[in-house]
């Protein structure tokens, strides 16, 4: 997943192979302990699957084509009690456009218990589809199948995807067939690929961006129609008022984000970053809305450097600049990441002995581990992360860009 750059470097494979391990074992460890209790609730007390609930009552409301109540909180916590009994008294804020409902209806067919055994089987089957694949088209990485297969396991953000239960194998595998249909030059079936983040569209912001400031029109064309298609599905079967009311509740987000970020600490984005180091909201959003246009704007000019710069690097930018300018992102969602670490590591191998090299092989290894420290920012008010993955894009930049000057 993360093979640094060596020879000379500290991250050897031995060393990240045995990494991964511990990752691996520590955290899984944690985890199926966290899960042995009779019952639907954890040794801490929470729901199993704990986000999953969410989206077992958003099917259970598609089968009963019940559209009026995917944006009411009270009626959602009803019925997630009525067929969970264990889950009385949680409540999620809606967000998810109505066509995720009809995503997770056949789920809702199950007992909670059997669905959510079956999402974690097809989060897991995503991830390693994805991350496999990707690997597959590293030639610089084929001799390195353990250290990648450990790495994977143990990466903290697929981890915490089982744990919450999340949708983010979803937003991976759109990520992830972009960009093999990207390296077929297939533009226009890539934009499909990348306008199913529609569910998530804050994880298409960054996207947006580049392919309009690089005049990707085909890909845009393909994601226009893609988002709509999506969409239309649920006015289809809901009507035209239930995606009013979703698209008013994201006019009203930013009133809601304490509900929808109860613990600041566990987000990975320049927003949040901002917001718990500067104690004045205003100023904090003013500091976000600033990095998070030079992000991109380093974003498009590494974009422009197509003739000179491989695609591997240019979609791993992408991928860091995604991740830091979306408006909402909870350490799940950094499973997105997994194709730009083995990318950047088997370009990085590749590359001469240089010390940028080298600082930027470390800098992809801490963007990797730095979501275990997440909690620390309760204290330090500093998200360690953020500083990584916008120093790793910086860099990249700075590499990119002493190549065309030296050509």
């Amino acid at each position: 997943m993360v093979i640094g750059y060596s020879p000379a470097g500290w991250l050897t494979a031995r060393r990240l192979r045995a990494h991964g391990t511990i990752f691996a074992v520590c955290l899984w460890s944690v985890y199926v302990w966290n899960l042995a209790t009779p019952g639907l609730r954890d040794h801490n007390g929470n729901l199993k699957g704990t986000d999953f609930l969410h989206f077992y009552t958003l099917g259970s409301l598609a089968l009963q084509h019940r559209g009026t109540d995917l944006y009411d909180m009270t009626a959602q916590a009803a019925v997630a009690a009525e067929r969970v009994p264990q889950a009385a008294g949680i409540q999620y804020l809606p967000l998810y456009p109505p066509q995720v409902s009809l995503f997770f209806a056949p789920l809702a067919h199950l007992s909670y218990d059997w669905a959510l055994i079956l999402w974690w089987a097809c989060s897991a089957a995503i991830y390693g589809a994805c991350c496999y694949s990707v690997w597959r088209a590293c030639p610089n990485l084929r001799d390195y199948g353990g250290a990648v297969f450990t790495l994977a396991a143990g990466f903290p953000a697929f981890v915490l995807l089982i744990a919450w239960g999340q949708t983010s194998a979803l937003a991976l595998g759109c990520f992830t067939l972009g960009f093999f249909l990207l390296r077929g030059r297939q533009e226009f079936l890539a934009g499909v690929a990348i306008g199913c983040l529609i569910f998530k569209p804050q994880l298409g912001l960054a996207v947006a961006v580049v392919l309009v400031s690089t005049g990707a029109f085909k890909a845009i064309a393909g994601a226009v129609l893609s988002a709509a298609a999506q969409l239309s599905t649920g006015i289809l079967f809901y009507g035209m008022k239930t995606l009013q009311q979703w698209v008013h509740t994201l006019e009203n987000l930013r009133a809601q984000l304490p509900f929808v970020e109860p613990k600041p600490y566990q987000t990975h984005c320049l927003r949040t970053f901002w917001n718990m180091l500067i104690p004045w909201p205003d100023l904090a959003f003013g500091l976000y809305i600033l990095s998070a246009v030079a992000v991109l704007g380093l974003t498009i000019a590494v974009w422009r450097r197509e003739q000179l710069t491989p695609l591997a690097v240019r979609y791993s930018v992408l991928l860091l600049a995604t991740v830091l300018v979306a408006p909402h992102l909870t350490v799940y969602d950094l499973v997105i990441l997994a194709p730009a670490f083995l990318l950047l590591a088997d370009w990085l191998i590749a590359q001469p002995p240089d010390p940028l090299m080298r600082s930027l092989g470390t800098l992809t290894y801490l963007v990797y581990v730095l979501p275990l420290l997440g909690p620390v920012a309760r204290w330090t008010r500093v998200q360690l992360s953020v500083v990584a993955m916008a120093a790793t894009l910086c860099l990249i930049w700075h590499v990119t860009t002493a190549s065309r000057t030296e050509t």
